[in-house]
């Protein structure tokens, strides 16, 4: 097999797909023999290239595991085939011999193969229009002329991925006898003349083979950028591309594509919109696709957002969800880093995941009304339709965030916390300015969060189960407007208990007297002398702790007790 290597040559193992970076001797082996030093495409190898410190070849792939040493002499490759051997390998029905006819030529019985059934096959991979033959070790056109036109021409969809191209130029062989092909899925593969032909945007080699081609697909190909903005350029009509999982860090020339409209580069590396800021200058761009790379900010330097370039208006969609944005700064400036933006997806991001920078107790719900509100040209956020209902009670919230973020600042720091709320100014007018009440020491204010939970104390009294000795107390705040049901299920929670086993006794903390008492007078002339401990004891039997029990319903547990503090004794039936 090594006479047929070389470094470049894309090989088979079993499945397994590979790229031969080294041929050669390897030191510290038992075996003086060649050895084949590999990147593996699916990452599961020993080490990146190199061995007992000594660097035999880099790879193309990060990976600390993307490489192995293979003993040329040890392995047999799978066969590799032509792409009309794959498509009629997958989509033809081989003649059998229930087809066939005998026929005895000078005293020797041969077979005649049915053409009905030759002619039926030949017929169906005429008419085939989508074609995929990913993995199917494919790695040249063929050496007939025109044979994969006679073949299957009229292909429209055609899926080359995860096979055994060493060049792009195979794949254009293949392409330029397929007149009716549009949709074309190359990923996965290794092309070692891109690396090679540093004019091949200039020279455009391939222009004719794929004229008529508008969607191409080349994720998890290894490309650097500028090989794909020279793949690209070979496709004059591209209207639709996908390059995800390349390992793509920042972007620094544009891509040659007038009719371009949607750009997918998903799980990249990219930390900031900026680095894909020169995307701009896709003129016709309306769908741009960033989801699952490490975006967190805008720029990765401190800017002025005037100064920041912008995308067209054309650009209407816009997906950032699972990436690493934090901050509503963030959110604040997408306006103006896509002013044309009706359509955001924005989930899995950090900021969905906490509730202190939104402000309230459901931060799920909250943020996103935040970011439907930050944000004045949406219309579908997350895939939900906006309607006017929701802008605008999603607006109005996010006022009253920032009216309530004013009333807890000192008047001097107010210019401050308005610069952060670039939509304050304009909400006002559009939904009516709202009356700020600074917050003063020791008072609360109704609207607030605090002024909406219960700090209760629950507690399970000594020998209440089996095995229990102590009293078990515990705190939690819950809001008013949770109903009983709702609040036994989170006391049943805390202490491991079914919520319907459960009373909730209420102490009020104030005392009742006691029937009976008030219809007695003592005699004066007849009074004993007591002392002051007896005293105390006679009058305390006078007086009771006044005790209420939460019944289950659907009332709100803040019409049932009094105050934002209260101490409930739990009885098990």
């Amino acid at each position: 097999m090594s006479s047929m290597c070389y470094v470049g040559k894309r090989l088979s193992f079993k499945g397994r797909l590979c790229t031969i970076r080294y041929i050669g001797q390897v030191e510290g082996t038992k075996s003086d023999k060649e050895y084949l030093g590999v990147e593996w495409d699916d990452l599961k190898g020993k080490h990146d290239g190199t061995h007992q410190g000594k660097r035999y070849f880099a790879c193309l792939s990060s990976s600390p595991t993307a490489a192995s040493f293979i003993l040329s002499s040890s392995r047999t490759a799978d066969p590799e085939q032509s792409f009309v051997d794959a498509v009629r390998e997958k989509y033809g029905t081989p003649a059998t011999t229930d087809d066939s006819d005998e026929i005895v030529i000078s005293g020797k019985t041969v077979e005649e193969v049915g053409f009905d059934k030759i002619r039926a096959q030949q017929a169906r991979l005429h008419e085939l229009k989508i074609v995929l033959v990913d993995g199917q070790r494919v790695s040249s056109a063929e050496k007939s002329p025109l044979e994969i036109r006679t073949v299957c021409p009229k292909i429209e969809e055609l899926d080359l991925s995860r096979n055994l191209f060493n060049n792009i130029s195979e794949v254009a062989k293949i392409c330029f006898e397929l007149d009716s092909l549009k949709n074309l899925r190359l990923s996965g593969n290794r092309f070692q003349d891109v690396f090679e032909d540093s004019h091949l945007a200039v020279n455009k080699p391939f222009f004719s083979a794929f004229s008529k081609v508008t969607d191409l697909t080349m994720d998890e190909a290894l490309l650097d950028w500028v090989w794909v903005i020279g793949i690209v350029a070979q496709f004059q009509q591209l209207k639709t591309l996908e390059a995800s999982m390349n390992g793509f860090q920042k972007l620094n020339h544009p891509l040659q594509a007038e009719r371009l409209t949607s750009l997918t580069l998903e799980y990249n590396v990219f930390k900031s919109i900026t680095d894909v800021i020169v995307l701009r200058e896709l003129k016709s761009l309306e769908v741009l696709r960033l989801k699952g790379n490490e975006i967190s900010k805008i720029a990765e330097e401190t800017y002025e957002l005037s100064q920041l370039p912008s995308f067209g208006q054309q650009l209407k969609y816009v997906d950032l969800s699972y990436n690493a944005v934090s901050g509503w700064k963030f959110v604040n400036d997408l306006d103006h880093i896509f002013p044309g933006m009706t359509a955001l997806r924005f989930a899995h991001n950090p900021i969905y995941k906490t509730s202190k920078d939104a402000g309230s107790f459901s931060s799920m719900d909250d943020s996103y009304m935040l970011t439907l509100a930050r944000i004045r040209n949406l219309e579908t956020l997350n895939f939900s339709k906006i309607t006017p209902a929701d802008r605008t009670n999603s607006e109005m919230f996010y006022l009253s965030q920032i009216t309530k973020e004013i009333s807890e600042t000192p008047g001097s720091k107010e210019a401050d916390v308005i610069s952060r709320h670039p939509r304050y100014a304009e909400l006002c007018e559009k939904h009516g300015a709202p009356t700020i009440i600074r917050k003063e020491a020791g008072s609360m204010n109704p609207n607030f969060l605090e002024a909406r939970l219960i700090k209760f104390t629950f507690y399970l009294p000594p020998n209440s189960r089996e095995g229990q000795t102590e009293e078990v107390r515990l705190e939690r705040d819950i809001p008013m407007s949770f109903d009983v049901y709702r609040v036994k299920g989170l006391v049943g929670k805390m202490f491991d208990v079914r919520p319907l086993s459960l009373r909730l006794i209420w102490e009020t903390g104030e005392w009742d007297p006691v029937a009976g008492y008030e219809d007695f007078e003592e005699d004066d002339e007849d009074e004993e002398t007591i002392d002051e401990e007896t005293a105390a004891r006679r009058e305390k039997g006078k007086w009771m702790k006044r005790e209420v029990e939460i019944e289950d319903g659907t009332r709100q547990v803040g019409n049932l007790v009094d105050g934002l503090e209260a101490i409930v004794r739990i009885e098990l039936r």
